[in-house]
């Protein structure tokens, strides 16, 4: 019985030399959800005794607009004025700001707030969800084998939404026109903070639509567009449009060439349309001078022809008499 209480008393003495593990704590709040010009930003909550605690105010989008580090007091409270909203400019824009409270000491544990900053704290129903917004551009048309670029733009509260694209946009990809899917995670290249692209090339024709999906800070947003893909691109199309024009513009020439060969041509019909009225002209004063010598004749022929006559009867009436 000794034994068993010597061990006992060992067992409790030891116990009492061993660290308690301690649970977790941290609580994080704000004293409102929606705020204006001028309106403090006030966090306050609970955490670790003497820990030391970084507050951080997020942008929309998603770029930190205020870090502070403060200290927990004794009793595992603490309280803290991140900031006083300034008027909003470019740098504090009206939007969905992310207060997040990290703890230093309890493996970086955090918490996060969402918080509305507008212009008016009237009370109305004001959304705090964060607004992702996805812009994809792409040409109407391209050719098979030819690179073409595709840009995206995401935006939050207005805001250019910068990151890794290959996080950013991970999920996004391309419907081919065979109805295959064509990954373009590791694809797109930054050319700004919230402003990507891609090189693409398409092997046949059809339609690609391009599927892109961003993922921010929790919040998902969808854009597309698609590009019909011809054999040939505008550019080539352009040059046989040109080629035609200069053949046109050659065959223009040969006409107006030809126009002068015939107004030339029209010309020497009107001369010789002159010369042969001309002609008709003094065939006519011919013929007029035929008839009026005809008529002459015709006035100096009947006689003798009538003087013919009347000798021929004498001579038969002559003829007559004598037998």
């Amino acid at each position: 019985m000794k034994i068993i209480f010597v061990i006992a008393l060992i067992v409790l003495i030891s116990s009492s030399f061993i660290p308690k593990a301690s649970g977790v704590t941290l609580g994080a709040f704000t004293d409102n959800i929606v705020y204006t010009d001028g309106k403090p930003l006030f966090v306050y909550g609970d955490a670790l005794p003497n820990e030391t605690l970084i507050v951080r105010l997020f942008a929309p989008d998603g770029t930190i607009a205020k870090f502070d580090q403060i200290t927990v007091d004794k009793e595992g409270m603490y309280n803290h004025v991140l900031l006083i909203w300034p008027e909003s400019s470019t740098i504090f824009p009206y939007g969905t700001y992310a207060v997040e409270v990290i703890s230093s000491t309890q493996n970086g544990i955090s918490k996060k707030i969402n918080v509305k900053f507008t212009s008016t704290t009237e009370l109305v129903d004001v959304p705090v969800e964060r607004q992702v917004n996805t812009l994809v551009f792409a040409p109407e048309t391209a050719a098979v084998n030819t690179q073409f670029r595709i840009f995206v733009q995401i935006t939050s509260d207005g805001l250019l939404v910068g990151g890794d694209p290959s996080k950013l946009l991970e999920t996004s990809h391309a419907h081919l026109p065979n109805d295959q899917v064509q990954s373009l995670s590791t694809s797109f290249q930054t050319l700004h903070p919230g402003l990507y692209f891609v090189d693409y090339t398409a092997t046949s024709e059809g339609t690609y639509v391009f599927h892109i999906v961003t993922f921010s800070q929790g919040t998902i947003s969808h854009g597309s567009a698609a590009t019909n893909v011809l054999t040939q691109d505008i550019s080539g199309i352009s040059n046989q449009i040109l080629r035609l024009n200069s053949i046109l513009d050659e065959t223009s020439g040969e006409l107006d060439k030809l126009k002068s060969e015939i107004e030339g041509f029209g010309s020497t019909l009107e001369k010789a349309s002159s010369n042969i009225d001309t002609s008709v002209s003094s065939i006519s004063s011919s013929v007029s001078n035929i008839e009026e010598a005809s008529l002459q004749l015709n006035s100096l022929f009947f006689p003798i022809v009538a003087s013919i006559g009347i000798i021929v009867a004498l001579q038969i009436v002559i003829l007559a008499r004598r037998r």
